[in-house]
């Protein structure tokens, strides 16, 4: 069994780009190779059917960009297709639906969305702005749209706003011209950033991991709205130090939740689902490197690989699927300042 994965990273020259990594754990290998040089800070790049999508996350009078790829899964190649402004500075999330690509500019405290038409070629349809602030005055002075994710029933979609302290949830009717409009906003604790957002696989519950206070909210969900369950803590006991808390997973098989925090933690949070539904921590692991920014499990549950923007460099965690327990195999390859992860089928 081999795996292969998309990487977006920073990059730093033309010779850099989008990459491919590759990983045998039979043969205990990792191997990376660049596809499309030339993009500028792919920090965010997904796959669907046969076309790749990525930002550049930049800025400038039209923001950053969305490009779109045509995916050769024989030649292993990608071909650009079609080049658009992402209408707000440093685009740093993407998802996509039905033909509908989002685009979270975080600079810009907007997000755009992007109609796909059958030949990759990429539409601007909307943009909605955000405004505010909160109690962080060094990272919550206006809107920072950080991520937006479509409910698992596909009519509405989840936007975290870590300027704002809020999670906004926007209908989605997609006959419309302007596909999207403001169903409600539920205000998180303030100070907490919500940044990235992911859904259980019955679709009943949301994890959403909040950067600042590096905590792990779950919450319930059910026709457009959330609420609040529990929070977890990603700091470990007697932990002093600088926080970021960047991702959150849910492993194949429902029983695990998965966080990483970079700051002076650089770990990863394992926690577990009892059968009262709630869940319990089992444990903060060493990631491996400095700033785990992404990480992603293997489709079959058996690995966690974690992508470290500062250390630059991608490590591979064996898991166990009793426990979710993360085990380190002694393999790792260097990257230059990967920040994200997305797996493609074989």
């Amino acid at each position: 069994m081999s795996y292969q994965f998309l990487v977006g990273s920073y990059t730093e020259g033309p010779e850099e780009g989008i990459s491919i990594l590759d990983f045998s754990p039979d043969e205990k290998s990792l191997s990376l190779r660049t596809v499309a040089p030339g993009v500028q800070n792919p920090s965010f790049v997904i796959a669907e059917n046969d076309f790749v999508f990525s930002v550049e996350e930049i800025e400038g009078i039209t923001g950053g960009n969305v490009l779109s790829f045509k995916w050769g899964q024989e030649s292993q190649n990608l071909q650009q297709i079609d080049n658009t402004p992402s209408n707000g500075n440093h685009p740093c999330h993407l998802s996509y639906q039905d033909g509908f690509l989002i685009v979270s500019n975080y600079s810009g405290g907007n997000f755009s969305i992007i109609k796909v038409q059958e030949d990759g070629k990429l539409v601007p349809r909307q943009t909605i702005q955000h405004s505010g602030n909160s109690v962080n005055t060094d990272r919550q002075e206006s809107a920072h749209v950080h991520s937006a994710n479509f409910s698992p029933d596909g009519h509405y979609l989840f936007v975290s706003d870590l300027g704002t302290d809020k999670i906004y949830s926007y209908l989605f009717e997609p006959e419309k011209s302007e596909p999207f409009s403001l169903f409600e906003e539920f205000p998180m604790t303030p100070g907490d950033g919500p940044r990235h957002l992911t859904f259980s696989q019955d679709g009943k519950e949301a994890f959403v991991v909040q950067e600042l206070t590096a905590v792990l909210e779950v919450f319930s969900y059910e026709n457009g709205r959330i609420n609040s369950k529990q929070r977890l803590s990603l700091i470990p006991e007697g932990f002093e130090g600088a926080v970021g808390a960047a991702e959150v997973r849910v492993s194949p098989d429902g029983k695990n939740l998965y966080a990483s925090n970079r700051g002076d933690a650089n770990t990863i949070s394992v926690f577990a689902k009892a059968e009262d539904e709630s869940y319990s921590l089992v444990e903060h692991v060493s990631s491996g490197g400095i700033m785990p920014r992404n990480f992603i499990l293997t489709p079959d549950g058996e690995y966690v690989l974690v992508a470290h923007q500062a250390s630059e460099d991608i490590v591979v965690f064996k898991r166990e699927k009793e426990t979710g327990k993360l085990t380190p195999i002694s393999l790792s390859i260097e990257v230059p300042k990967p920040v994200y992860l997305f797996g493609l089928s074989n």
